[in-house]
């Protein structure tokens, strides 16, 4: 009896063993239950009803009200407000959909549990793979539909209606992307939840977590609509290019993490989800002072340094090596950039460095207070704990976003210097006393957000997902208490006291 016949009938099969199949293979397997979950979607009137609804009633609305908006602004001469309001109605009307029948995704797995509909089908001969990837396209085709055919009934009203809206072509083929991704987003971090929940009301909740960043980014997206400098120009706006791609990056990240860490074994033995914060925190303890995974405790802490820290710098390896390989594109980004005429300062050629090297104490301390030290590493540690943060909530993405940007700053500084005539030795002497110490604590924190939020897309042979994060957490708290933070304090204190004489002694003062 074929797979298809298995799924019909709900024939099962012990999924013990497989055999290794192409990607075809899989691709074609995963489609069967696909087709199933999108035919029973589409017989539920409760489904159907809120589609139609939304792809007829909700572009009419949008029309109205761009219209009314539209009129309403040309009566103060800022016509091109009204126009630019248009297609931020197009990725509305797109969006709505989408956020409504989240609840789709949301029941891929959890609500099948609870209604006991989910056994025969995991009893049968699907790989994990098989059935994570047909699940979550079963999820993403009726939400697609209705958004599709909402901007598509949007767009004719606005072609014909009064409005006569004649868009770039690229612009309304970059709306339909943004509205994909974001489909894409949300469906796969919807299955993610489902897979992982232990009920429906769990993943309801959890759904915010969904919801609120997804909205924050419609309302940036709606800011670069209205002030984007190239609003109209006719390849589209350069800044939602660069959301299409970074969100197709959070995609295949949210792909990766719901195939590796869905287990149907797993996904039925699970009842309930038992909060127990002493054994977290007796986990979390023996994780930081211990120097290996099973909490083994260290001899003295020089053995705790050796084998804690090095292990917990050992195991984000990857991390560190693509962290280093950013830093070095962005500082050329950097000088990419101050190469270009466009963006040349033209710098003044006759300061007198001697006569202004003597305000660099002044400076330091009027930025910094009474403690410039104390302040600069305080600066500086911010700037790295939000480091971690973002990438503990993105995937490693947000570690990679806010450090990169000082190597992008000495890369475009550094090519103005030396074009206005000064010596490259000044911009070595004013980073490298501190900087050697610097340097490596900020590779070293951005590699441990990006390991933090990345070791659950790439789970350990014979460990959970829990296990590996909670792995990577204390490595982090243990790099924080051994390395970041003294190594920020050292760095701050020759800044303040080694660098500005070092300084001195390249411009001669």
């Amino acid at each position: 009896m074929s797979i298809s016949a298995k799924l019909e009938t709900g024939a099962g099969v012990a999924p013990a063993l497989y055999e290794r199949r192409t990607i075809s293979e899989t691709l074609s397997n995963a489609l069967i239950v696909t087709r199933r979950e999108v035919r029973d979607s589409f017989r539920d009137w409760r489904i159907i009803a809120p589609i139609v609804i939304l792809t007829f009633m909700f572009p009419a609305l949008a029309q109205f009200v761009a219209s009314q908006f539209a009129g309403f602004v040309e009566d103060f001469g800022a016509q091109i407000i009204g126009e630019r309001t248009i297609p931020f109605l197009l990725m509305i009307v797109g969006f709505f959909p989408i956020s409504i029948s989240l609840v789709i995704a949301l029941e891929t797995f959890v609500g099948e549990k609870e209604r006991r509909s989910l056994e025969p089908l995991l009893s049968t001969p699907l790989t994990n793979t098989e059935l994570y990837i047909g699940k979550t396209l079963a999820a993403m085709i009726p939400p697609l539909v209705s958004s599709y055919g909402g901007m598509a009934v949007y767009l004719l009203s606005l072609l014909g209606g009064e409005l006569q809206w004649r868009p770039a072509a690229l612009l309304v083929v970059q709306i339909i992307l943004l509205t994909t991704v974001q489909a894409l987003v949300m469906v796969t971090g919807a299955v993610v939840i489902s897979s992982l929940t232990t009920s429906t009301r769990a993943a309801n909740l959890l759904a915010s977590f969904i919801i609120i960043p997804m909205t924050l980014i419609i309302q940036g997206e709606s800011a670069i609509m209205f002030l984007a400098p190239d609003a109209d120009s006719p390849n589209g706006i350069g800044a939602l290019w660069a959301i299409v791609v970074g969100m197709l990056v959070v995609v295949m990240l949210l792909l990766r993490v719901g195939s590796s860490t869905f287990n149907r074994e797993e996904l039925l033995g699970r009842n309930l989800d038992a909060l127990k914060p002493r054994a977290i925190l007796r986990r979390l303890w023996g994780g930081i002072i211990g120097v290996d995974g099973k909490g083994t405790l260290p001899t003295s802490p020089i053995d705790w340094y050796r084998r804690g820290v090095g292990g917990a710098l050992g195991r984000m390896r990857l991390s560190t090596r693509v962290t280093v390989g950013w830093f070095i594109a962005a500082a050329l980004a950097g000088v990419i950039v101050g190469l270009l005429p466009q963006w040349q300062l033209n710098l003044p050629r006759d300061i007198n460095l001697r006569d202004a090297s003597g305000g660099i104490e002044l400076f330091t301390g009027a930025l910094f207070g009474g403690n410039p030290s104390l302040g600069i590493a305080w600066q500086n540690g911010r700037i790295l704990l939000g480091a971690i943060l973002l990438g503990m909530f993105s995937f490693g993405v947000g570690a990679l976003i806010l450090t990169p940007l000082t190597y992008v700053v000495l890369g475009y500084a550094a090519v103005q210097l030396i074009a206005a005539g000064y010596t490259p030795m000044l911009i070595v002497g004013a980073l490298f006393p501190h900087g050697l110490i610097e340097i490596p604590v900020i590779v070293i924190a951005t590699a441990a957000g990006l390991h933090l939020g990345a070791v659950v897309t790439r789970v350990p042979e014979n460990s959970t997902v829990g296990a590996a994060w909670t792995q990577a957490f204390t490595d982090v708290i243990k790099l924080i208490i051994g390395v970041i933070i003294p190594g920020l304090l050292i760095a701050a204190v020759l800044e303040v006291y080694v660098t500005p004489l070092v300084v001195r002694a390249v411009i001669g003062a």
